[in-house]
């Protein structure tokens, strides 16, 4: 167990996250109990996060990000650039990366993991300088986030993307793209690609079933099928992360890929529409320390939050 008594935690909150009307007092008590001091601060957008954790970096020994998959992405490139480790109170309504990283959706239990002190140490995917932890993408799931009714999807959780995601399916149509990999230019009709750092996403599905978020590079896929209905038959493969077993179902694993279009379309990271095509995509390996449970992958010394305390208390 490593010791973080009196250790500074500033604690970001999103209150229109799927249950960021939860009293997040029992959180901060399990955190002061556990010996930190704690500062919270509530964001109305996601930009602000980032502008919260450099207006008080120098201030702070860690970071706790309390929020879904798109507030913890939307933190993480002012988490690496401070080089303070990051704690995650998963409020959000899939919350794949804290299943990837074992963290309990309990908010109390994730808050013991905090005080607990273990971690590891993750890779980070960008695309066009915007940060992603699992899947960024472009085509069928863009089309969901940004057709999802954030009132439905606050109420139903995962059974309004369900909802949202038959009535973008009827709609969908193929899409012509260039992916470019190590030099090498592909040009395919596709629904959908797809580009993994992590391993879940979407509320249960892996992206490829030997991803890690650690592994240090990205996996891609394209889905490159006649008939989009046929996915229902693929259903389990998404789940198990073995889609790529299929014909219809392009896979790739690289540092970096460049997707291309012939008009630009957004691109959806981890549920934000945050930047469109031409895409660049990279991987950023072991770039952030996150508190994780004992039994995920521990960094094997404390090195990180002991650089970042002696960076901070100046």
């Amino acid at each position: 167990m490593n010791d973080i008594t009196n250790r500074r935690a500033l604690l970001l909150v999103n209150p229109k996250a799927r249950r960021g009307q939860e009293s997040i007092a029992p959180v901060v008590e399990r955190l002061e109990a556990g010996g930190l001091r704690v500062s919270v601060e509530t964001f109305e957008a996601l930009p602000e996060i980032a502008r919260d954790i450099v207006r008080v970096r120098h201030r702070a020994d860690l970071v706790i990000v309390c929020g879904g998959d798109g507030s913890v992405s939307s933190a993480a490139v002012a988490v690496m650039e401070s080089r303070l480790p990051m704690g995650i109170i998963p409020m959000g309504t899939a919350n794949d990366l804290a299943r990837t990283l074992e963290i309990p959706l309990d908010l109390g239990k994730a808050a013991d993991v905090i005080v607990e002190g273990g971690r590891r140490l993750i890779d980070i995917g960008t695309v066009n300088g915007h940060a992603f932890f699992n899947v960024a993408s472009i085509g069928l799931s863009t089309d969901l986030a940004q057709g999802l009714d954030p009132a439905l999807k606050k109420r139903f959780g995962r059974f309004g993307y369900a909802l949202a995601a038959m009535k973008v399916l009827t709609k969908a149509r193929l899409f012509e793209a260039r992916i470019t990999e190590k030099g090498v230019a592909t040009e395919v009709k596709t629904y959908q690609i797809a580009v993994g750092n992590g391993r879940h996403y979407g509320g249960g599905n892996i992206v490829e079933e030997t991803a890690e978020i650690d592994d240090g590079h990205l996996d891609l896929y394209s889905l490159e099928m006649t008939n989009l209905w046929k996915m229902a038959l693929m259903l389990r493969s998404f789940r198990s992360g073995t889609h790529g077993a299929w014909s219809e179902v392009r896979t790739a694993r690289c540092v970096e890929f460049d997707i291309e279009t012939k008009r630009p379309m957004p691109v959806n990271t981890d549920g934000e529409i945050v930047t469109s095509t031409p895409a660049h995509f990279k991987v950023h390996p072991k770039a952030i320390s996150v508190f994780a449970p004992a039994g995920a992958r521990i960094q094997p010394s404390t090195k990180v939050l002991d650089d970042a305390v002696s960076a901070n208390s100046g």
